[in-house]
């Protein structure tokens, strides 16, 4: 068989995968989505004597972000009868801290902490900055927030619910990018509300796979203390992951609920978004490296050009396009309008660029052993961990 025919024939099993893959993520998303109500906080407190439990939010911060002020407010404005919230960061001159205050002032210190110290666990400087914040926390349960998140006043009531459960160790809900303002955020948001979370509820319904997205936790104290501590996570790149893990392990289960939270997209320049891109990527390989490799089987459009680049541009080479390319609009268009994201789906014109772009990073996450991060670059080693690449060398 010529080299040409054996490529196009192997073009076509990422094609045909890749399209019956996202027909598939349909109804999943469309499941997914039904169970809100069943698993939501409802209107009273399922805990013992109908009383919602005291709980911490953990708010790391690390420079001013975008949207910053009413990203923070929204945790201050629960519609929970008691609650604490510790924002904290890692240096005295982090530019956010005035606006810190500023929130503590106007909310009370009843309410809201302010802490800044400088706790180095490991590599991982948000598990750093969450355990400057553990030592000024109140309660016995906590909720991990990070602070590009923008949260409705149901929040609180609605991931600390499932913790009436015993067997429950931690809960977590979805989240979904918003506020895209230019072009390479856009792909960002893509990357996110059109790539990740679709195969993460497909993954979820079908027990194919678990998770746990760091954006929002809530668990016990005990439950954190009987999985090690943030300190055992300060190495890792993907402490989230880790946590899920060690949840599963000890016997409890992960509460993932058909609840969105809003993570708001906020990249300075097109070469943060590659690099952000990247380390997303090499997040993912981290945390499932069997399943990510997997990946490469669903990528349908950019297989679906290599074929009609490969046939001259012939009319089969041109159809396989054209119905991998509307499939995968449909899909994604039908999955968006479950998960209720407009600003989503008015970005799908640059669902192709996107899919391309897509494919060089998942390529580049087996082959790149660096990670930037914050601005510092660390090596990744095979079982997850931090090192930084001065050390290394």
């Amino acid at each position: 068989m010529p080299l040409t025919e054996l490529l196009q024939w192997l073009c076509l099993i990422p094609v045909i995968g890749g399209s019956v893959y996202g027909l598939l993520c349909v109804p999943a998303a469309l499941r997914f989505c039904r169970r809100k109500g069943r698993d939501g906080s409802g209107a009273g407190s399922p805990f013992p004597g109908g009383v919602w439990p005291q709980v911490t939010v953990l708010k790391p911060v690390y420079g001013l972000e975008k949207n910053l002020q009413e990203n923070l407010r929204s945790i201050c404005l629960q519609d929970y009868p008691d609650y604490q919230v510790v924002f904290s960061a890692q240096r005295q001159d982090d530019p956010a801290i005035p606006l810190l205050q500023e929130i503590q002032r106007e909310f009370g210190a009843a309410r809201v902490t302010v802490v800044v110290k400088n706790i180095q666990a490991g590599m991982n400087g948000k598990v750093n900055n969450l355990m400057g914040g553990l030592t000024e926390a109140k309660h016995e349960i906590l909720v991990i927030s990070d602070s590009d998140i923008l949260l409705k006043a149901d929040y609180l009531k609605t991931v600390v619910a499932p913790l009436a459960d015993p067997a429950v160790g931690a809960v977590n809900p979805l989240f979904k990018a918003i506020r895209a303002d230019r072009w390479y955020e856009k792909l960002e948001l893509l990357s996110m509300n059109a790539d990740f979370i679709p195969s993460a509820v497909f993954a979820h319904m079908t027990g194919a796979a678990d998770f746990c997205m760091g954006q929002s936790i809530a668990m016990r104290r005990e439950t954190l203390e009987a999985i090690g501590g943030l300190e055992s996570l300060g190495e890792y790149l993907v402490e989230d992951y880790e946590i899920g893990r060690r949840i599963r392990r000890s016997g409890k289960k992960m509460a993932i609920l058909p609840y969105f939270i809003e993570a708001v997209v906020d990249l300075k320049s097109v070469s943060q978004w590659w690099s952000h891109q990247v380390y997303w990527d090499q997040n993912t390989r981290v945390a499932r490296p069997g399943g990510f490799f997997a990946t490469v089987l669903t990528r349908s459009v950019p297989f679906a050009l290599l074929y009609a680049i490969l046939r001259l541009g012939d009319p089969i080479g041109v159809g396989v396009f054209a119905v991998a390319f509307s499939v995968r609009h449909i899909t994604v268009a039908a999955i968006l309008g479950a998960f209720r994201d407009r600003e989503g789906v008015r970005n799908l014109g640059l669902l192709p660029l996107r899919d391309l772009l897509g494919l060089v990073s998942w390529a580049l996450a087996f082959t790149q052993r660096t990670v930037i991060w914050r601005g510092a670059e660390f090596v990744l080693t095979r079982n997850g961990r931090l090192i930084p690449r001065e050390a290394r060398s």
